[in-house]
């Protein structure tokens, strides 16, 4: 079944605009399936072509800047492809003379890993796995309400998520491992998946706490350099992603911590082999946590809404976990799985005007969308 994605009609308002569009996003999150769902709309309109950049003989046809060469590889096509185009040897370059040379083509290039391209020659997008608000264009939120725990375990990946259970876990599984095998290993510098391995492992365990870099150093055994840069990795091929401490004004504010969350739970709980139901699991409230932080995300990436996005914490233990800012007003959310009462920061309220807090829990979640 396909789910249209919010970023299809984004995607389409951006056509022939001459700029490349780019597409990012993690392995089998549905980046195929948008661009050729996109393809197939036009493909009565212009001559269009798919290019799937991990095949070698493509490659290769595509590593050579010169574009004469590379507009007789097109075929008088008018609307481009290329699927995983950071496979292509120098792509920034491939793609800047591709636009300021043939304008009237549109190519479209996606990334399961980002790369370099000057930002003023085009449009980037990430496509998120699945959100609730797209799967509720096919099912009512009754229906979406009782899939959450599923959810919650096993993510929202466009095919795990029609898969029963069982199947759903392997699949993740497998997808996982191939984000070992044919991402992150291919970044230079990387020369010990097992390290990788252990720390996306620890990472995992300390979802919705604060990282210490300096800790996860001293575990693995490595610098914390290395681990800041195998982070930046993992943050490259959008597997996960981090979220500063908000501190401006007040002295008790913890401004140089960071929490990492997951773009997909159930990759996350692949990683870690548990897939127990919620009321069988102690980590609860970080899967809650890193689930609604993601729906927000999702929700303002897809309807193109700009904001920054914090934790804020005290070190007298006064904590929000998101702060959403934009447009000069602060949007605060603590999440909790049960919880119909918490402690309104006031301190933060007090502070930092044009602030308004909302608490998000089993029974509210749909809020996610109306704020």
């Amino acid at each position: 079944m396909y789910i249209k994605r919010y970023l299809e009609d984004q995607i389409e308002k951006r056509f022939f605009k001459n700029k490349i569009i780019i597409i990012y996003g993690a392995r089998q999150v549905g980046k195929t399936t948008l661009v050729k769902n996109l393809l197939g709309k036009y493909q009565n309109k212009y001559k269009t072509l798919y290019l799937n950049c991990e095949i070698l003989s493509v490659r290769e046809n595509l590593k050579i800047p010169e574009p004469i060469r590379l507009k007789s590889y097109f075929e008088e096509a008018k609307l481009v492809v290329l699927d995983e185009a950071q496979k292509i040897e120098n792509i920034g370059l491939i793609l800047k003379l591709l636009v300021d040379t043939y304008p009237e083509i549109q190519v479209i290039a996606t990334g399961s890993s980002s790369f370099k391209i000057n930002n003023k020659i085009n449009d980037k997008f990430i496509l998120y796995p699945l959100s609730i608000e797209e799967i509720s264009q096919n099912q009512n939120r009754f229906e979406v309400d009782a899939k959450l725990d599923r959810i919650i375990r096993y993510g929202l990946y466009p095919e795990t998520f029609f898969l029963p259970e069982k199947q759903a876990s392997f699949r993740l599984d497998e997808i996982s491992s191939d984000y070992l095998s044919k991402d992150i290993l291919n970044f230079e510098g990387i020369k010990k998946s097992r390290i990788i391995i252990d720390l996306l492992q620890l990472l995992a365990l300390q979802l919705g706490g604060t990282v210490s870099y300096h800790e996860i150093a001293t575990q693995l055994g490595i610098s914390r350099i290395t681990v800041q840069k195998y982070i930046d990795i993992l943050e490259q091929a959008f597997i996960i992603f981090t979220l500063r401490a908000f501190s401006r004004n007040l002295r008790k504010e913890i401004s140089k911590s960071v929490k990492i969350y997951f773009y997909d739970i159930g990759i996350r709980n692949s990683l870690i082999q548990n897939y127990n139901p919620i009321n069988l699991r102690s980590d609860t409230g970080g899967l809650w946590e890193n689930f609604c932080l993601l729906e927000r995300l999702k929700h303002n990436h897809n309807h193109q809404i700009l904001a920054n996005y914090y934790f804020w914490r005290t070190y007298d233990q006064k904590e929000v976990d998101l702060i959403e800012e934009k447009q000069g007003r602060f949007n605060l959310f603590e999440f909790k799985w049960k919880s119909t009462k918490v402690k309104i920061p006031q301190e933060f309220i007090k502070t930092y005007k044009n602030s308004s807090y909302h608490l998000i829990n089993k029974l509210n979640y749909w809020d996610l969308l109306k704020v």
